[in-house]
């Protein structure tokens, strides 16, 4: 199926609707939208013991990616030596909770190769940025992880190494660093995804566009080595400083390393860092906090709630390493972490002290947001709260839809209708045949009194979804699924 939404419009198996994403739930009457927030979640990777890699700081400069059935992150550690710089190292887990740093046997540290870390241009390089893309559909199986990192480590044969680099992988574990062209782009990442058939890397800065010195930039390639230089402008926070407060790099409200990406089919949830500077211009008093963003077409960003504190870095401890030291607030720093597992969702972050290692926030499964129905000035009744979708192209292919919801009851329910798209009532599908949902899950299915299915109709067709019942501001939808039917 395809959903109109500002997408490339690629064919899916289910289309996700979030509240949240306005560009699938276009139109909406006696609706609010809230986003559920969190504090501090638990570190699940803490650094190593003495003379490990990761001994000293753990920065989420990284990834988590599913690999079958297991969980994969790539992560950036430093350990004690006198010498030392951020390498990218490995773990693995089961649930996304508990992780184990594998023996790699790869690469040579304090003397051994009994450690985690992977084998990226032998350690040598200083990273400063990293993120991992899984392409299992890929043809060559030694390109099926992507690796696209930062590093300033100079290289006296050939002067300072570019800042943009990627390597190609079979294994994940094992690299080989590719040439990029163009040879000199610049950018701090956190995020890769690929979407139809382009591969798309978010990061901060990189280019010429006015504003803020860090906002948030997309650059596409389409293999992967052959980069357009030229970035799209994403999103910029706050405003233009004036001008002699321009050079002062650490103040104002900013957009830091890009935002971490989660590609749902029919829309792009992003985690970025939100930057607090101040006229000190001094990083040692900024503060970030981690806000919601979504895409549609994945290079053009927007906040659903401006300024929205997804998860909030004042409750984040900092640490007492040397490293954390030197900052005077609590940052936090987004990667590409993201995954529902069973009936939850997590998403992992990092501490930009690099202290206690990576953290993990959980929500019940895609209950990131909701709506909820209110009386607005000029409704008469909660019984109008009612929104609409974008249209949706089942392809000639029957397709069932699931609710994400809370707060029903025998006070409050919910219909589900199937309306052409161009508003028509479809003969079976409407409000009076729809079977009032009384029963909260994370995935209820809704049922026609004639059928469970939208079968295979003329055109696109549209959901409108109906708030009823004696408290119908008690009920708060989290998401609608369209499920193609075999």
């Amino acid at each position: 199926m395809r959903i109109y939404n500002g997408s490339p419009c690629v064919s899916l198996k289910e289309v996700v609707l979030f509240p949240f994403d306005d560009y699938s739930i276009p139109f909406q009457r006696g609706m609010q939208l809230k986003l559920v927030g969190r504090q501090a979640g638990e570190v699940v990777v803490a650094p190593g013991p003495p003379g490990a890699p990761d001994s000293q700081a753990i920065a989420f400069y990284g990834t988590v990616r599913r690999v079958g059935d297991e969980f994969w992150m790539w992560y950036l550690g430093r350990g004690d030596k006198a010498d030392d710089h951020l390498r990218l190292c490995f773990a693995t887990s089961r649930d996304g909770y508990h992780w184990q740093k594998p023996e790699l046997g790869l690469v040579e540290y304090n003397g051994s190769t009994k450690n985690n870390l992977v084998d990226l241009c032998g350690g040598k390089f200083a990273l400063a940025a990293s993120t991992v893309l899984f392409d299992p559909e890929e043809a060559d199986p030694d390109r099926r992880f992507k690796i696209v990192f930062e590093t300033h480590q100079r290289n006296p044969a050939h002067g300072t190494r570019a800042e943009f680099n990627v390597a190609f992988s079979a294994d994940g574990i094992r690299w080989t660093e590719r040439p990029v062209h163009p040879h000199d782009l610049s950018c701090e990442m956190s995020g890769v995804m690929k979407l139809n058939g382009c591969y798309y890397v978010t990061a901060q800065s990189g280019g010429g566009h006015p504003g803020p010195p860090r906002k948030l930039e997309t650059f596409i390639s389409y293999d992967f080595e052959h980069w357009l230089p030229a970035g799209c402008l994403g999103l910029v926070r706050g405003q233009d400083l004036p001008r002699h407060l321009s050079n002062l790099i650490h103040a104002g409200e900013q957009v830091h390393l890009g935002a971490g990406l989660w590609n749902r089919g029919s829309v792009i949830i992003g985690l970025y860092g939100q930057w607090h500077g101040t006229t000190l211009n001094d990083s040692r008093f900024v503060s970030i906090d981690l806000g919601l963003v979504v895409s549609n077409d994945g290079l053009h960003y927007r906040e659903p709630i401006p300024d929205f504190r997804m998860i909030a870095a004042s409750t984040v401890s900092k640490g007492s390493t040397a490293s954390a030291q030197r900052y005077r607030y609590p940052a936090l720093q987004q990667g590409q972490g993201f995954e529902n597992i069973g009936d939850e969702t997590l998403i992992w972050y990092g501490a930009w002290s690099y202290s206690d290692g990576v953290y993990v926030a959980s929500w019940p499964r895609d209950r990131l947001g909701y709506f909820q129905a209110f009386l607005g000035n000029k409704m008469r009744s909660l019984q109008e709260s009612h929104f609409v979708s974008a249209p949706i192209d089942l392809e000639d292919k029957p397709a069932r839809v699931f609710l994400n919801v809370d707060g029903l009851s025998e006070h409050a329910h919910v219909t589900v209708e199937v309306i052409s798209e161009h508003l028509e009532e479809l003969s079976g599908y409407s409000q009076n045949d729809c079977v009032r949902l009384a029963q909260s899950g994370l995935r209820e299915p809704v049922r026609w009194q004639s059928c469970e299915r939208i079968e295979s109709t003329r055109g696109p067709v549209r959901l409108r979804l109906r708030f009823g019942g004696l408290r119908p501001e008690d009920i708060k939808i989290y998401a609608l699924y369209v499920e193609e039917c075999d």
